[in-house]
Parts: C-alpha cells; structure tokens; sequence
C-alpha cells in the first residue's frame, strides 16, 4: 500500500500525547489559587508539602494504592488550596504538621480531590459532588477509575468519560474491563482503545451494551480509517493521535450521517483528514449548518466537498443581488428580492452569508443550489469590482460612527445587524438609530422572538418595519407574544401586518383594551369583532370616540373600570 503524506499541523497534532502527569505540579505557580497567609517566595514549598502529606493521608489512612493517592494529590491544586486556606495561623517551619493535623481532625470530602485530580474544572466540581463525603462509601467510583488508569487511560482525562456517561462508574470494574478487551477484538492495541473511548464514550456505559451493530458500524469505519490511510505509524499507541481521528468521525455521526459509511468517504476524500484540524472542521460545519438545513446534508456535503474546508468563508466582502445573480436566481425573483427586501441589499460578509440567506428566505434553495454543483459557485464567486453596491448613504453613516465619541458600541450594535442578514443600506441604518441595548442584549431579544416561532425571515421584516421591537427585554416580548396567542387566541401571523403590537405597553395598553371588548361582547354591547391593530394601535382619543359610537355609555364604563 503507498503510504500516505500527512500534513505538518496533522503530524503536530498527533505528535503531542496525554500527559497523566498534573499540569498543576511542577512548581508552575501562574496556575495556582490565590493564597493570602502564604508569602509568594514560600507558596511553592507549601503546595508541595501539602501535597505530600495529602498523598500519606490518602495512602495511609484512606489505603489508597500510593500511585492512586499521588494522581489524586498532585491534580487537584484547587481543593488543596481551599484546605490550606482553613489553617489560621500560617508559619512555614510548622506548616507541615499543621496541615497533617488539619487533615486528621477536620472532615474532608474527597470526592472533591478526586474529582479535580481527573480534569473536572474546579468550578465544576461542585455539581458532581455527591452526598457523600468519603471515599469508602462509594468504592465503585474509585475502583472503575483504578481499572481504567491500569488499561491505560490518562488519569485527568477520566473526567471526560464522567461528565459525557456517569453510569460508566456505577459498573463493576471487571465488566468494564472486559469490555475494553472485547474492543481490542476489532484489531486495536489498548492505547487505540482509549483514545476511540475517550471520544466515544457511550461504548463503556450501560446503554451502549445494546446496540452491537451499531458498535460493529462504528469500529468498521475506524478500522477501514486506521488501515486506508495507513496511520499505523503515526497513531498506533498514541492516545492523542486516536483520539484526534476519532473527533474527526465523531463530527459526522453527530451530523446524523450513517456509521460504517463515513469511514469510506473519509478514505476517498482523504484530503478532509490529512489537512484539516478538528477546529477548522466544526467551523466549517457550524457555518453550513446555519443555513438551517437538516444536519446530515451538512455532513454528507463536507464528506464528498472537503475542498470546502480550505476556502476562506469569513473575510470576503459579497454584493447580495450580485450573488444570487451569480447562483441563478432568476430575473422575477431577483426583483421580488429588490421590492421586498430591502433590509438585505448591498454589501456584507461572506461571514454572513448564511444568514443572510435566511433573511432572505432562501437559505433552502442556496445550499441545495451549493450542494448539486458540488460547491463550484460558491468556489468561482467573487465581487466584480471594488466599487460594486456600494451604498453611499450607508457609507456617510458609517463615517459619522467612526468619529462619534460611542464608536465601539455603534460598530458592534451594527455588526450584530450585519449578522441577522441586514446589509450595508439605508434601512439598516435606520434600524440601528432606533435599536437600544448593547449587541448581545439585541441578540438575546432577537433569539427571544426566534424561540417564540416567527420565522426567521419574517422576524428580520417585522424589525425592518418596527425596529423598536429589539429595545425590550425578552421578559417582556414572551408575556406579550404568550398574551397574543394564548389570551386573544391569535395566531403569529397577526405580526406580519401589525409587529407594532410588540411595542405596546402590556398592561397599560393591550391587556385594557382586549379586557375591554370582552366585557363588551359579554354585555351584549358589541358584536363586531374588531382587529387587533384597531384595538391596539388607536390613540386614547379617536379610541374613546370609537366607543361612542359602539354604546353612549361605553366610554364611562371604559375610563371608570378599565
């Protein structure tokens, strides 16, 4: 078989294996918790005499295996600290003892350690801890752990497998090590092994006993990897190498692609694994998926594209109608999108497309439009010419922000416009001078309404039209959507034609006069069923002169009670 050449980043990558040694140990004091009692030329000595006397704790009077208690002491600097802390009055020369007397009178919960020692973050730590305190009082934990150490997985990277699948340490540690050794029966050593977990790790829990075809699928696809680009030499016995190839598969089953398939279109495509860090990867995917396409279209698409992977779809400036133009849209639609949408025309990011593309509501035939010509037009299209839809009373605009004192927070309210699919054009603007908040505050208004089911495109026309929607906050644009639905029992289609609903006051204005026609129509004082934006959108005056005309004593009723 000819052998493969692999790029420089892939042969980094692999080149770089686990390490079980604590990168908290080894005197790197950057990394260390803040110790006020402990002066800094000291705090190095001190951490490892606590370390030690943690280790004789652990070893002797806990009777842990000495190299079990010393994982468990150099990896979890954080809950050390923390004990450290508790010592009132802090001398050096009697430092050690005082530790070992904190350690055999105060109660210590050693899950914490432990959980530290295994890579769990230490602000974390807190949500894994159980109820109990002390190690023998949950021996499956520990006894899973020591298993696992002993096949060969890194010690800080146990932590993994606990947070993905729990369950694998509720299991007898003789049942999960016979599993791993089952997984060797598919032709891989034990390192191979723990990398294909470490990425996997439903292999090893209760629920991934049941599933065999599906196991079967997944180790054929690594196998058919393993020896198709002739990786022995470069991942045999390397747990960061394996566990780097298998993220990369990994990528495309959760993209919904079928296993045992993927293996084949990596090995025709080899170019996707050999050039392409897992980083790269899911951007690429997150960018795709954005289009709001089914998942494993994305991944079917990189999987049979991956020339895709290498093309700069950030920093290139597009021109919208220019490129639909460009993708074959054709003359009818293109003046549908110049009449209707506005809000998207002129310039943006590539960076944007996507969106865009949703706000345009063509995202669908886009990326249908990218797939069937095998990403060619998305390959061959570039601006025309430097000066092509170029807005100029955008571009006026622009320079005023540049020289206003609050430059920073105008740019990034603009970005985040440009990010929701608004172009560099005159609406944009004015949706911008009437959107209050910072940038994240507008996105977490907009993913508010989003949640609420408008439609993206729809969402992006209501702004458009009414820009003050975006200066609410959620709270109050899910009580007046959930009013709408759920207590005048419209649908969210009203919104299309009236979104200035959404900047009425709740209480002082929609809930009054819905109240009000109720009361109405239950008196019998109206059978008209009036809108929502003639209720709603009337002033108080034309409003309580509507009334007179429904019943002499409507007004009265209305101002004494409502």
């Amino acid at each position: 078989m000819r052998s493969m050449h692999f790029s420089k980043t892939f042969l980094i990558v692999l080149a770089h294996g686990f390490s079980s040694a604590s990168t908290h140990s080894g005197g790197k004091l950057s990394r260390f918790p803040d110790l006020p009692k402990v002066h800094s030329k000291y705090k190095h000595r001190v951490i490892q005499e606590a370390q030690n006397a943690f280790i004789d704790y652990l070893h002797t009077t806990r009777s842990l295996p000495f190299t079990f208690a010393e994982h468990i002491a150099r990896n979890s600097i954080f809950s050390l600290c923390n004990l450290i802390k508790k010592i009132d009055s802090f001398y050096v020369s009697t430092f050690s003892r005082s530790f070992s007397k904190l350690l055999r009178y105060q109660p210590i919960n050693e899950f914490e350690f432990f959980f530290e020692s295994i890579g769990i973050d230490h602000e974390d730590v807190p949500r894994f801890l159980p109820e109990k305190f002390l190690f023998s009082e949950d021996v499956s934990v520990l006894n899973v752990s020591f298993a696992l150490s002993g096949f060969g997985f890194p010690w800080n990277t146990l932590g993994r497998l606990y947070k993905e699948k729990v369950s694998i340490f509720s299991q007898d540690s003789a049942q999960v090590i016979a599993r791993l050794r089952g997984f060797k029966e598919y032709g891989f050593c034990n390192l191979s092994v723990v990398g294909i977990c470490l990425a996997f790790p439903h292999l090893l829990s209760l629920e991934g006993h049941s599933g065999c075809d599906d196991i079967d699928s997944l180790f054929d696809d690594l196998k058919r990897v393993y020896v198709e680009l002739n990786m022995g030499s470069f991942v045999e016995g390397n747990v960061d190498g394996w566990y780097e190839v298998c993220c990369k598969v990994k990528v495309f089953y959760d993209l919904g692609c079928e296993k045992g398939k993927v293996g084949e279109w990596i090995c025709r495509k080899k170019e996707l694994f050999l050039n392409c860090p897992n980083d790269l990867l899911l951007r690429k995917v997150d960018y795709f998926c954005e289009f709001g396409v089914r998942k494993d279209y994305v991944g079917w698409f990189l999987l049979k594209n991956p020339k895709v992977l290498s093309l700069d779809l950030e920093t290139p400036v597009i021109s919208v109608l220019r490129l639909l133009e460009h993708f074959g849209l054709n003359t009818k639609k293109l003046q549908e999108v110049s009449q209707n949408y506005n809000h998207v025309l002129g310039r943006n990011k590539m960076a944007n497309l996507p969106q865009v593309m949703r706000a345009l509501d063509l995202h669908e035939w886009f990326f249908n439009k990218i797939m069937y010509t095998n990403s060619r037009l998305l390959v061959t299209y570039s601006i025309g010419f430097p000066d092509q839809d170029i807005d100029e009373e955008f571009n006026k605009a622009l320079k005023e922000i540049e020289s206003s004192r609050l430059h920073a927070h105008t740019a990034s309210k603009l970005d985040f416009l440009k990010g929701i699919g608004f172009g560099e054009n005159a609406s944009t603007i004015k949706v911008l001078n009437h959107s209050h908040g910072t940038s994240s505050e507008l996105q977490e208004r907009f993913d508010c309404l989003l949640g609420a089911g408008i439609s993206y495109s729809k969402l992006c026309l209501m702004i458009n039209i009414s820009p003050k929607i975006l200066s609410q906050s959620p709270e109050i644009l899910e009580k007046k959507v959930n009013f709408l639905c759920q207590e005048i029992d419209s649908s969210l289609e009203i919104l299309d034609s009236f979104p200035r609903y959404l900047n009425f006051h709740l209480e002082n204005r929609i809930k009054r006069r819905h109240n009000f026609f109720l009361w109405l129509r239950e008196n019998g004082l109206c059978a008209k069923n009036y809108s929502i934006s003639s209720m709603v959108a009337t002033s108080e005056r034309n409003f309580i002169a509507r009334l007179s005309g429904i019943h002499p004593a409507a007004p009265k009723q209305y101002l004494e009670c409502f």
